[in-house]
């Protein structure tokens, strides 16, 4: 088929909503598809929100290819006669954040603007001959707002060959964007009062350069420089692999997250337990506690305790590694799987 995959970016802003989009493109060139890839660059401020999601009912590719593929919003208001969704998240400050501290301020227009964003996305998803989403949290959400029923479609990695795995060290490993809700700083509090040798390196950098800052300072002002090690920057696939591969374990815990998350997934196939915590979201549907790793409270001494746990016991942290890669398998995270049911 000649499908066109189009989703929406944040401009300069690199993370798994544009892989998600690349990864595919290439599978499904290798299964034999013509693809081309669209992008348009969407703002979620209230005065440009629904002008920016026009532009996408605006184009018509119904002539140019047989199939379109939507991920992030609003690249699902797109109008084709054979749309398919991979739905990877709501507008979430005019979903599930709303009238919390991390949505829009709630008055007159925010509101007026919600209602008219609720009622295009229920009708323009509706359209769509399948959807499927990246996590259960996602399909549940899409049933909580929008009464749709839709599909979890597990995301994989690209190239997970190149994760491997090298024993386990003592370093517990976290690799991605440097944000608030992705919650870097629970796990340097609970450097504090870890007993054993453990160790925490943090690889990434964040958007706000002044977060960055505050996160170094925070590793200086409560005195675990010795035992964190914070690498500011935007490190290769090809070092990332190198990094995890000797890691006694991967942690990702982002405050109530779409899916997984990458991380998680590159931890699993380097055979790693994975750290996460109670309100993590989407992590837990790949992370069984005390299976394939550790489910926390959300708090800095209930980490350090099983951070230490696995330190102290290695044979623990192979088991829960083994396991790790076999989760994958059991949840048929893989691109045959993905391509078999996007263009079915």
């Amino acid at each position: 088929m000649k499908i066109a995959l189009v989703s929406s970016f944040v401009p300069f802003i690199n993370g798994g909503a544009r892989f998600i989009v690349e990864w595919l493109e290439e599978k499904l060139r290798v299964h034999g598809h013509q693809v081309e890839r669209f992008y348009l660059p969407f703002i979620d401020h209230p005065d440009e929100l629904l002008h920016q999601t026009a532009a996408w009912r605006l184009l018509d590719l119904t002539d140019t290819c047989d199939r379109v593929i939507c991920f992030r919003p609003p690249a699902h208001v797109i109008d084709h006669p054979n749309k398919v969704l991979w739905f990877i998240h709501h507008i979430r400050a005019y979903y599930d954040l709303w009238d919390t501290p991390y949505g829009v301020p709630v008055d007159a227009k925010s509101t007026a603007v919600r209602k008219a964003l609720v009622d295009l996305d229920t009708r323009t998803i509706k359209e769509a001959r399948a959807v499927y989403t990246n996590s259960q949290v996602v399909a549940d959400r899409l049933m909580n707002f929008n009464g749709i029923k839709a599909d979890p479609l597990y995301p994989p990695i690209y190239q997970p060959e190149r994760f491997r795995h090298d024993g386990y060290g003592d370093e517990i490993v976290v690799v991605c964007r440097v944000e608030p809700h992705k919650r870097q700083s629970l796990l340097i509090e609970a450097m504090q009062h870890v007993r054993s040798g453990v160790k925490l390196r943090l690889c990434g950098t964040a958007s706000n350069p002044a977060y960055g800052a505050e996160i170094g300072g925070m590793i200086e002002s409560l005195g675990v420089a010795d035992k964190v090690v914070f690498d500011d920057r935007w490190i290769t696939e090809e070092e990332k692999a190198e990094v995890i591969a000797p890691a006694l374990a991967v942690a990702y815990l982002p405050k109530d997250e779409d899916s997984y998350g990458y991380p998680s997934l590159e931890g699993a196939h380097a055979r790693k337990a994975v750290l996460t915590t109670t309100d993590s979201g989407g992590v837990l549907e790949l992370v069984e506690n005390g299976r394939n790793g550790f489910v926390s409270e959300p708090d800095p001494v209930a980490l350090a305790e099983v951070m230490d746990r696995l330190w102290l016991d290695r044979k623990l942290a192979g088991k829960m590694g083994d396991a790790s890669l076999k989760r994958l398998s059991d949840l048929k995270i893989d691109w045959n799987t993905v391509v078999e049911r996007l263009t079915a």
